[in-house]
């Protein structure tokens, strides 16, 4: 696959609509050609404590958020036609369906696809796991800031385009 946008949400709380930020790569001919991310004003809007814990965002990091159609119009050119990537797809996906649904947009059947479910395929036991981290690290990319959504969507960009 040498055309495809790498996504990846973070979340506030557990509703899987409650995205409050997004990290996008879209590459081209292999070639990493534009990157995008942004903060998010999530629904509902609140924090919990444990997904605090795990990206670090919180209710004043994105007090001034555009709320999710504001930036859903910025990366729609950027990804139309484009099949979707994501590690541990079905998380990602839920989410976009979920926030697609909470605003009453009409959700576009986009296509996606698994690093997650790749690399099982292509490496079974052979990786002790396989999380984002760990795949990133065997591909040989440094996930230095894993769970910052751009970050994540770097790294399924470059496992992508090594397995997929």
């Amino acid at each position: 696959m040498q055309d495809f946008a790498a996504i990846d949400f973070e979340t506030a709380n557990s509703a899987h609509s409650s995205v409050c930020s997004v990290g996008v790569v879209i590459v081209r001919g292999g070639q990493i050609v534009d990157k995008y991310y942004s903060l998010i004003a999530p629904e509902p809007d609140y924090f919990s404590y444990w997904n605090v814990q795990v990206h670090g965002l919180t209710a004043a990091d994105c007090k001034d958020a555009p709320c999710f159609p504001a930036v859903w119009r910025e990366i729609e050119p950027k990804i139309a036609g484009l099949p979707l990537v994501a590690h541990h797809s079905p998380f990602d996906e839920s989410c976009l369906k979920a926030v697609f649904k909470v605003y009453g947009m009409d959700y576009p059947g986009y296509r996606f696809y698994c690093t997650c479910r790749a690399s099982r395929r292509k490496w079974g036991r052979a990786l002790p796991n396989h999380q984002l981290h760990t795949v990133a690290r065997h591909c040989g990319y440094d996930l230095t800031r894993h769970h910052h959504a751009l970050a994540d969507a770097e790294a399924c960009a470059a496992i992508a385009l090594r397995i997929l």
